[in-house]
């Protein structure tokens, strides 16, 4: 008699087997590798249009909801984002693409959440814990928002969404302002803490819809100084879809900046939010750290490459349907219980 236990061990044999002479790997993950390309010309910055974009390599990064500290959403909407990368003798700039039906650039009403992007680069070596390093593992966060971005172009307000409000004034402000008085107008700045504090968020203008922020674990997250807020991004949203570039120079002087060099390879990761449903802060979509690495000149022809994303090796005969093959390892199996069989009465 075959015993249980032979006939899992005959079946297994016979299946490594099946899989070693068919040449068919159970699986294996490739990482993903962003690449910029070098141009001759000018970054293009301000134009996620540009034909520069369309000629290099996009790798498509998977992203899934924060699931470590509290608060999170389990349910985020973001399930992946696209990035392309460029750079010339000074700067690098990296376009990030992810499709949202809703464009949540206001942030005046407290029942309202912006969109926004940010990658993230460690500054120490290895990779720290993805999600906003650790202690002892700081990361540089380039954090792009689309409430910041709309702020540029006209700054919004109370009145922006109310226009039919009224007030008499706003007190400690130039009386003669009325719905215009802001910070410029108020004759007092210790009325205005957040503004004498350095507080990005109480700015009467943005110079850049990018924040440039530092943080060793959650909890941890530090705007730069004014001085030092040197990243510059551009965003646009159309047919649901938003498109960000972010951009500076390889090198800075401030020495909590991520640093590059064309000769190296870094780490980079992502995250995004999607405003509409109620994401912010620590609620969020993140990734997992994938490579960053300079490349040659920008490919001459002008096509729209195939996304590259996380894939699974297969063998030569992936084309053969799953069902032959099943049945193909059970008759080998089961040829080999019948000649084990026989053997053993002998």
């Amino acid at each position: 008699m075959i015993t249980r236990s032979r006939m899992w061990l005959a079946g297994l044999i016979v299946l490594a087997a099946a899989l070693t002479l068919l040449k068919i790997p159970v699986a294996s993950s490739q990482g993903v590798t962003l690449v910029a390309y070098q141009v001759s010309e000018d970054l293009p910055v301000n134009d996620p249009d540009s034909p520069l974009w369309r000629r290099v390599t996009a790798v498509q990064v998977p992203l899934s909801a924060q699931a470590v500290a509290r608060p999170m959403t389990l349910g985020t909407k973001v399930q992946s984002v696209t990035a392309r990368a460029l750079y010339d003798d000074e700067q690098v700039a990296i376009l990030v693409e992810w499709a949202d039906d809703t464009q949540d650039d206001s942030m005046v009403r407290v029942q309202d959440f912006r969109d926004a992007v940010a990658v993230q680069f460690p500054l120490v070596e290895g990779q720290p814990f993805f999600c906003m390093g650790q202690q002892g593992g700081d990361v540089n966060i380039w954090h792009w928002k689309a409430d910041w971005q709309a702020d540029i172009a006209a700054r919004q307000d109370m009145e922006t969404l109310y226009p039919n409000m009224h007030v008499d004034q706003y007190p400690f402000a130039d009386s003669n302002a009325g719905l215009a008085a802001g910070p410029a107008t108020y004759t007092d700045p210790n009325y205005l803490p957040a503004l004498a504090s350095g507080n990005l968020f109480a700015t009467a203008q943005h110079l850049s819809p990018v924040e440039d922020v530092i943080a060793g674990g959650f909890g941890s997250l530090t705007a730069q100084p004014a001085e030092a807020q040197n990243v510059h991004g551009y965003g646009v949203w159309k047919d649901s879809r938003w498109r960000v570039i972010f951009s500076r120079d390889l090198t800075s002087q401030e020495t909590a900046d991520a640093q590059f060099a064309t000769d190296k390879v870094y780490s980079v990761a992502f995250a995004a939010w999607d405003g509409a449903n109620g994401e912010r802060n620590g609620q969020k979509s993140t990734s997992q750290w994938v490579s960053l690495q300079f490349g040659g000149p920008v490919p001459e022809a002008v096509s729209e490459p195939a996304l590259v994303t996380r894939t699974v090796e297969v063998g030569p005969l992936a084309f053969v349907p799953a069902v032959v093959i099943t049945l193909l390892i059970f008759g080998l199996a089961g040829g080999a219980l019948i000649v084990f069989e026989r053997s053993q009465r002998k």
